[in-house]
């Protein structure tokens, strides 16, 4: 029977993969203008990135132990971390799904869009850096 304790790991590398990708897609679609499928599949990914991020979170939350010395200061920074990364994808989410809505053309608000889809690529990145800090070097199964 697999412990509660390994639904952290097993799930932690959705988020960094979607939204890293997405990320990039999102890039790759202003240079290619003319490949629609590109922003679509930046979104698609964001939306995901984002429901994954919430369970990686939440069995973060729920199911790992307290760590104390070094590693329980590295675990305190990878869950602040963990929650700029949460925070981050749910307001990139929620601006990109009243932008898909509202059909919104403005330039103002895609802009922002990106930049927050970019701070929160960088943030998921950080994240997972601090836990396999934790992993690797404390030999700590989050």
């Amino acid at each position: 029977m697999i412990s509660t304790t390994h639904f952290h790991p097993m799930l932690v590398h959705f988020p960094i993969a979607l939204v890293v990708f997405g990320f990039i897609a999102e890039i790759a679609a202003l240079y290619f203008k003319k490949e629609i499928y590109l922003s679509r599949m930046g979104f698609i990914l964001l939306i995901i990135g984002t429901l994954s991020a919430l369970a990686a979170w939440l069995t973060g939350t729920l199911f790992t132990s307290e760590m104390a010395g070094a590693a329980g200061e590295i675990k305190g920074t990878h869950e602040l971390f963990a929650g700029i990364t949460l925070g981050t994808l749910l307001a990139t989410s929620i601006l990109r799904i009243l932008l898909q809505t509202k059909k919104d053309e403005s330039v103002a608000f895609k802009r922002v869009a990106f930049v927050l889809y970019g701070c929160a690529a960088i943030s998921v990145s950080i994240t997972g850096f601090y836990g396999g800090t934790l992993v690797y070097n404390y030999m700590m199964s989050l």
